[in-house]
C-alpha cells in the first residue's frame, strides 16, 4: 500500500473529528465514539493491530482518563468550596482594587497566575483552575474556556517543572545509536537538552510576548458587547507590557537555569510587576471595558456552574480577602514544593503508584500515580480550605455534590476521547510493520517538504499535542524523528527540536480532550466544536510564525557555516 494511502487513512480519524466539531458542530459526546470506532477498525484492517493490542491500548486511557478526572473534580470542588464560603465573591471584590477593567483581570488571571499554575502542575491543570475562576469573576462559560486553553502555550515547554523537556524530549531522544554519536562528539545528553531549552525559550519569548494582547483581542471581538477588535487594540500597550514582564526573565532563566523554572520564575516576576502596573494605572487605559450582563448573553455562552453574581442575595462575603486567596497560595507553594526535583517530596509521591504491565500479554502498560497528580494537592488544599474558612457540614455537602454531577458528564466524554488517542499512538504495536500513525504522517510531511521543513517541524509537535493532548507526549512521538530529519537535512538537531516543542505547546490550545476537561470544569460539555473554532485562531497565530521564525534562524545558520568554509 503507498504512503499517500497510509497517510490520508491515518488523518481521516482527524479530518473526521475537526468536521464533526467544528463543521456541524456536534458535541465530543457523539464526536469521540465514532472516532473512536474508525481509528481502531483503521489500526485493526490497515496497521494490522490485532484486538487484543486495541483493547489493551483502551484499557491504557482508562488510566488517564482517571487521571484527568481526578485533577477536574478536585479543581471543581476547591472552587465550589470557594463558593459556599464566600471566598468567591470575596476574589471578586478585590478584583476591583486592582483593574475593574475586564481585560486587565484576563491578563493577570489567565497569562500570569495561568502560566504560574503551568510552569508547577502542567498537564491541563491552568485550564481547570483559571476556566471556573474565572467564570466565578463574571465571565461567560465559553470565554472562560477558551481563554483557559490560550494559556497552554508559551508556559507549556517548561510546564509541571520542565517535564516536557526532561521526560519528552530525553525520553523522545534516548537510544543506543544517539547516544554513541553523542559520545564520539564529546557531548552529554544534558547539553542536548540545555541547548534544546535554550533555542525554545528564544521562540517562545518572540512569539509568546502577544499572547496576553491575543487574549483581550478574542474577548473584546468574541464576547464584547460591540463585538470589536479596536476595543482590544485599545490596551495594546498594557498587554506588550504584560507580555515582556514575563517572557523576559522566562528567557533568561531558559537560557541561564535550564527548563525547570523559566514558566515559574516568569510568571512570579510578571505578577509583582503587571499588579502593580495595573493598581496605579500605568498604561492602562482611562474607560474602562466591561462586559454586558450575563441576562444579555446568548446561550451558547453559558455552562452550568452556577457562581452567584457579586451583591445578588445568594452571594455571600464572610471571609477576608487574604483568607480567600490563601487556597491558591497554598495551592502554588504545594504545586512547586511537590515537583522540584531538588526535594525528597516529589520521589515520596510517585513512589506510590498503580497500574498494569503488559496489559493482556501486549507491550502496553498503564499506571498511574494518585498522589503526584496535581489533584491530590487540589483535595489537600480544599481540606484545608474547610478549616480556613470555617465551613459548615452542609455547605461541604453541597459542593461535593455539585461537582460530583459534574464531573459525572464528563467521564464518559473522556473515555472515548483519551481510548481514541491510545489506539492511535499505540498503532505501531502492530503485525504489519507499519509505524505508528502519527509518526507515518510526521515521516510523509518530511518527504515531501524538503529545505523548508524548518516551518512545518512545529505544525509536527503541534500534531502530537493535538491527538495526546500533552507537550511531553508529543516530544516522546517525535523527538528522535525530528532529529533524524535535521541529521539527513544537514540542520542544525537543537533547533529543530526546539521547533518541536514550541509546536507541540501550541497544540495544547486544540487538544481535544484537554477542551473537554476544561470545558467540564464550568458545565459546558456540548460546546466543544464552538471553543475549537475560536482557539485554532490563535494556534495559527502560533504555529505560523514559529515556523518563520525557524526558517530564518536555520538559514542564517547555514549562510553562516558556508562563509566560515570558505573563509
Amino acid at each position: 500500500m503507498s504512503i499517500n494511502l497510509l497517510f490520508l487513512l491515518a488523518l481521516f480519524p482527524i479530518l473526521l473529528a475537526a468536521i464533526m466539531l467544528v463543521g456541524f458542530r456536534l458535541s465530543a459526546r457523539i464526536t469521540m465514539p465514532v472516532t473512536f470506532v474508525l481509528t481502531s477498525v483503521l489500526a485493526y484492517i490497515f496497521w494490522e493491530m490485532s484486538l487484543l493490542t486495541i483493547v489493551a491500548a483502551t484499557i491504557q486511557g482508562f488510566f488517564i482518563t482517571f487521571d484527568i478526572l481526578y485533577i477536574v473534580f478536585a479543581a471543581i470542588l476547591l472552587l465550589n468550596l470557594l463558593k459556599y464560603s464566600g471566598g468567591v465573591d470575596t476574589i471578586r471584590n478585590g478584583f476591583q482594587g486592582i483593574s475593574a477593567d475586564r481585560r486587565v483581570q484576563v491578563i493577570i488571571i489567565v497569562w500570569l497566575f495561568g502560566s504560574f499554575i503551568e510552569g508547577a502542575a502542567g498537564f491541563g491543570t491552568p485550564a481547570a483552575i483559571v476556566a471556573p475562576l474565572l467564570v466565578a469573576l463574571g465571565f461567560p462559560a465559553l470565554a472562560a474556556v477558551v481563554l483557559g486553553m490560550m494559556v497552554q502555550s508559551t508556559a507549556v515547554t517548561f510546564g509541571a517543572v520542565g517535564t516536557p523537556i526532561l521526560v519528552g524530549i530525553r525520553g523522545g531522544l534516548e537510544s543506543p545509536e544517539l547516544t554513541s554519536r553523542l559520545d564520539l562528539l564529546g557531548w552529554e545528553f544534558s547539553e542536548v537538552l540545555l541547548k534544546v531549552t535554550a533555542n525554545a525559550a528564544i521562540i517562545h519569548a518572540v512569539v509568546g510576548t502577544l499572547m496576553p494582547f491575543l487574549m483581550v483581542l478574542m474577548l473584546c471581538r468574541f464576547f464584547g458587547k460591540n463585538r470589536s477588535w479596536r476595543e482590544g487594540l485599545q490596551i495594546f500597550p498594557f498587554a506588550l507590557f504584560a507580555g515582556f514582564c514575563f517572557t523576559l526573565p522566562y528567557l533568561i532563566t531558559g537560557i541561564y537555569l535550564g527548563p525547570e523554572f523559566p514558566s515559574l520564575i516568569g510568571s512570579l516576576v510578571g505578577l509583582a510587576l503587571v499588579v502593580t502596573a495595573a493598581k496605579i494605572g500605568f498604561l492602562v487605559p482611562r474607560k474602562v471595558w466591561g462586559l454586558e450582563a450575563s441576562d444579555a448573553w446568548p446561550p451558547a455562552w453559558k455552562g452550568t456552574l452556577n457562581i452567584p453574581a457579586a451583591g445578588s442575595k445568594n452571594s455571600v462575603a464572610r471571609v477576608t480577602l487574604i483568607k480567600a486567596w490563601m487556597p491558591y497560595v497554598f495551592l502554588a507553594i504545594l504545586l512547586v514544593i511537590s515537583r522540584l526535583p531538588q526535594l525528597p517530596v516529589k520521589a515520596w509521591l510517585t513512589g506510590i503508584s498503580f497500574g498494569l504491565e503488559g496489559i493482556l500479554g501486549t507491550n502496553i502498560s498503564g499506571s498511574s500515580t494518585p498522589f503526584y497528580l496535581p489533584g491530590t494537592i487540589l483535595l489537600l488544599v480544599c481540606c484545608m480550605t474547610y478549616f480556613l474558612h470555617q465551613m459548615k457540614g452542609a455547605s461541604v455537602k453541597l459542593a461535593l455534590r455539585d461537582s460530583g454531577l459534574m464531573i459525572l458528564k464528563a467521564g464518559a466524554v473522556l473515555l472515548f476521547a483519551v481510548a481514541m488517542v491510545r489506539v492511535y499512538i499505540n498503532s505501531g504495536e502492530n503485525d504489519s510493520g507499519l509505524v505508528a500513525m502519527p509518526i507515518l504522517m510526521a515521516e510523509w510531511t518530511a518527504g515531501k517538504v524538503g529545505m523548508i521543513y524548518p516551518f512545518f517541524a512545529p505544525m509536527i509537535g503541534a500534531l502530537g499535542a493535538f491527538i495526546a493532548g500533552s507537550n511531553t507526549v508529543s516530544n516522546l512521538m517525535f523527538s528522535l524523528f525530528q532529529y533524524g530529519v535535521a541529521d539527513k537535512l544537514g540542520m542544525a538537531p537543537t533547533w529543530i527540536l526546539a521547533l518541536q516543542a514550541v509546536g507541540a505547546a501550541a497544540g495544547n490550545m486544540i487538544a481535544i480532550h484537554n477542551v473537554v476537561a476544561a470545558s467540564a470544569t464550568v458545565g459546558l460539555l456540548g460546546k466543544e466544536g464552538s471553543v475549537l473554532r475560536k482557539t485554532v485562531l490563535p494556534t495559527l497565530y502560533y504555529l505560523i510564525f514559529t515556523g518563520l521564525i525557524g526558517m530564518l534562524l536555520i538559514g542564517l545558520i547555514g549562510v553562516v557555516d558556508r562563509f566560515l568554509i570558505n573563509v
